[in-house]
C-alpha cells in the first residue's frame, strides 16, 4: 500500500494524522454568506483544535431541476473563494466538472474536488491530477468501494498521489442512499485517506420532485459512526440558515451543531486510534 501524507493549506492530510474537516455551504450563494460561514468555521476550528478546509461550489451542474440555483459561475465563484482564502486563511476546496476548468481553478484553490457522478471520467481525473494540487474524489453512488481502485490509479498515473476519497452513500432503490461503513476501510487500503460526507449521505435525491429531500438530523449520527469506523476526516455542509439554503436545504446541517459534534467525534477518533 502506497501511503502518502500531504497538506491542504496548513491542514495535515493522511492515514495517520489528526481528524480534519471539510465544511462550508453546498453552493456559493454570495460573498457575504461565504465569509460569514468561513469566519464561524475559523472560530470552531480554533476551539475544537481541528484542521478545517472551506468548501463551496461555484456551479452545481447536477441539480434536480433546470430551474434550480446553480451558483455564480466560474469567474465570480473563484473571486469569492479567493476572498475567503485571503480574509480567513482557511484553505479552500471546490468542484470541477470539466477538464478545461482544472488548471484555472487550481490557481485559486488548495484542493480540487471531483463530484461523485463524474468520478469515472478519465479526462477530468487526469486534468485534476496534472495540476499537482490535492484531489478529493467522491465515490459515485453507483460504485462499490473496491471499484475506486481504478479511479485512484487514473490520478496516480497522471503523476499525482495526493488523493482523498470521500464516502457519500450508495443508491438503495428510489430516492434513497445508504452507507456501508466497511467502505471506509476498503478504500483506505488503497493508500488514500478517506473522509465521510455526512450531509450528502442523508440526502434523498430527487425526493421532492424538483429538489432533493433529506434528513439533516441524521447527519451527526452518521458522522460519529463513520469516525468510529475509521474515517480520517469528515465532510459536512453547513449553513447559518439551512432552511434558506439555495442547495440541499433539506440535508445541510446548521453550523451551530458543528462545534459540539466535533467535540464528540474527536473523542471517538482518539479512542479508535488507540
Amino acid at each position: 500500500m502506497n501511503k502518502v501524507n500531504f497538506k491542504i493549506g496548513n491542514v495535515d492530510i493522511g492515514l495517520d494524522v489528526p481528524l480534519f474537516v471539510v465544511a462550508g455551504p453546498c453552493v456559493i450563494e454570495s460573498k457575504d454568506i461565504c465569509l460569514d460561514i468561513a469566519d464561524k468555521l475559523v472560530k470552531i476550528a480554533a476551539s475544537s483544535d481541528v484542521g478545517m478546509i472551506f468548501k463551496a461550489s461555484f456551479d452545481k451542474a447536477n441539480r434536480s431541476s433546470l430551474h434550480s440555483f446553480r451558483g455564480p459561475g466560474l469567474e465570480k465563484g473563484l473571486e469569492i473563494l479567493a476572498a475567503v482564502r485571503r480574509e480567513t486563511n482557511l484553505p479552500v476546496m471546490t468542484d470541477v466538472h470539466e477538464p478545461a476548468q482544472a488548471g484555472i481553478v487550481s490557481e485559486v484553490v488548495d484542493c480540487l474536488q471531483v463530484p461523485a457522478f463524474l468520478c469515472r471520467q478519465t479526462d477530468l481525473l487526469c486534468a485534476c491530477g496534472r495540476t499537482g494540487k490535492p484531489v478529493n474524489i467522491k465515490k459515485g453512488q453507483f460504485l462499490s468501494p473496491d471499484e475506486m481502485k481504478n479511479v485512484v490509479e487514473k490520478v496516480r498515473t497522471c503523476g499525482n498521489s495526493q488523493i482523498i476519497l470521500t464516502e457519500r452513500g450508495t443508491f438503495f432503490g428510489y430516492n434513497r442512499l445508504v452507507n456501508d461503513m466497511t467502505a471506509i476501510d476498503t478504500m483506505k487500503r488503497l493508500g488514500c485517506p478517506v473522509i465521510f460526507d455526512a450531509t450528502h449521505s442523508v440526502q434523498q435525491p430527487g425526493g421532492l420532485g424538483e429538489t432533493s429531500a433529506g434528513r439533516q438530523e441524521m447527519a451527526p449520527i452518521l458522522a460519529k459512526a463513520a469516525v468510529a469506523a475509521g474515517a480520517n476526516g469528515l465532510f459536512i455542509e453547513v449553513h447559518t440558515e439551512p432552511e434558506k439554503a439555495k442547495s440541499d436545504a433539506a440535508s445541510i446541517m446548521p453550523i451551530d451543531w458543528l462545534e459540539d459534534l466535533l467535540e464528540v467525534c474527536k473523542k471517538i477518533f482518539e479512542v479508535v486510534r488507540k
